[in-house]
């Protein structure tokens, strides 16, 4: 049984009045965290020029996007767990100053060689860390009926990911490889700066007391861990695996040109960032099961209906935004999740992990997708595997997970 810590009586009584610093330190949370993202995501826009550039193969092309993701997604757990202890008014600005040195190492020396990228790339996953800082943060500023909308806000900090591939080729056609890179740092630096100077932490915020590795293992114990881990692999990954395959999707399958695909994939990303604390808010009133059944439901006829490649206008642009507002809904959904069934002492580190697994579930879909798309020429068995998981993860919630919120609520 999931049993809330006792000091989560010290965060904002359910009822009373949300103080205006409470949204005052989510805003420059969800900037924190779009800002980090925007670091995190520049080398996969210039993917295809370091190809070209280097000579490098699919798989090193692959490879160089993949680096950061991956070490930003196993990162949220240490970062997750070190938030629980020093708090986000230590751990944004730290995070961020530590991004700036990989963003200036890759813009001005590091872009020359594939060894470069990868060193420069592993330490660029450092941004991909902010998530597992401005949850546990967000969550201590407001009451529990409140934290799914201001968890959802936070969320839209995703939409960094928009910004970098919006940007970044632009601007380095406009500069030079460097442009894009040296700005980014700039930015960094001025919100580490900001977050010095103005972030506070909740008042009456829960101190862990025991080691990390004890509070870890302690988190790994919980089934609220587990549970929201498969559900966010899913929500999260999905967005995640289609932020980054769907140009690709979209000039394989229908033939659309770089630039048209672009367009349409930076419209599937902000519908998601857009809808998500549009599920946080719909998961304060309805609670989050009925709002992960549903968004994992539209998954499921999404990906059926997209399966056999229909007329891109107007069935495959519905099925695809169907997707996108669903699965970002269901990323809300899960964090409501989240700030219900975890005690407040470890909200950081669950955070982490299941931020970890959201993070590495956008990382395997491209890979399959890729490889059933070489071996039969089409990305019909693709959707129908999502279609499968997604179908798995919506019994799931609708029974492991029901019982759990059930069990919480009553206990």
């Amino acid at each position: 049984m999931v049993q809330p810590s006792k000091s989560q009586s010290e965060s904002p009584a359910p009822g009373a009045p949300v103080p205006g610093r409470a949204w005052l330190m989510l805003a420059l949370a969800t900037v924190g965290f779009a800002v980090n993202f925007w670091a995190w995501a520049l080398l996969s826009p210039l993917g295809p020029r370091f190809k070209e550039n280097l000579d490098l193969t699919s798989f090193e092309q692959s490879l160089l996007v993949a680096v950061p993701v991956v070490v930003g997604s196993l990162g949220r757990i240490p970062v997750g767990a070190l938030t629980d202890r020093f708090g986000g008014r230590v751990m944004f600005p730290i995070v961020s100053a530590a991004t700036i040195v990989p963003v200036l190492y890759l813009g001005l020396a590091g872009h020359d060689s594939l060894a470069a990228l990868l060193v420069g790339g592993f330490f660029l996953g450092i941004g991909g860390t902010a998530f597992a800082v401005g949850v546990p943060f967000v969550s201590a500023w407001f009451p529990p009926e409140r934290r799914g909308l201001a968890i959802g806000v936070f969320g839209m900090g995703m939409g960094g990911t928009a910004i970098s591939a919006l940007t970044t080729v632009k601007l380095v056609d406009a500069g030079s490889m460097s442009t894009p890179f040296v700005i980014t740092a700039a930015v960094l630096a001025v919100y580490a700066v900001v977050a010095v100077l103005v972030l506070r932490d909740a008042p009456g915020r829960t101190v862990p007391t025991e080691p990390l590795t004890r509070r870890l293992a302690a988190t790994l114990r919980l089934g609220v861990t587990w549970q929201a881990s498969a559900l966010y692999a899913v929500a999260f990954g999905g967005y995640v695996a289609f932020s980054v395959y769907l140009p690709t999707y979209l000039r394989t399958g229908y033939g659309l040109t770089q630039a048209d695909a672009a367009n349409r994939m930076a419209g599937f990303v902000l519908l998601a960032v857009a809808m998500r604390p549009v599920g946080g808010w719909l998961s304060d009133r309805v609670g989050p099961v009925r709002v992960l059944a549903g968004a994992l439901a539209v998954v499921v006829a999404g990906a059926l209906v997209q399966s056999p490649t229909p007329s891109l206008a107007p069935v495959g642009t519905i099925a695809f935004l169907a997707m996108a507002a669903a699965l970002g809904a269901g990323s809300g959904a899960t964090f409501a999740l989240v700030a219900l069934l975890a005690p407040a002492n470890k909200v950081g580190s669950v955070t982490g992990v299941v931020g970890a697994a959201g993070g590495l579930g956008g990382f395997v879909p491209p890979l399959v997708m890729g490889s059933l798309y070489g071996a039969y020429g089409s990305y019909a068995l693709g959707l129908v595997l999502l279609a499968v998981v997604a179908a798995a993860a919506l019994v799931f919630t609708c029974t492991g997970v029901r019982h759990a919120l059930a069990r919480r609520t009553t206990s």
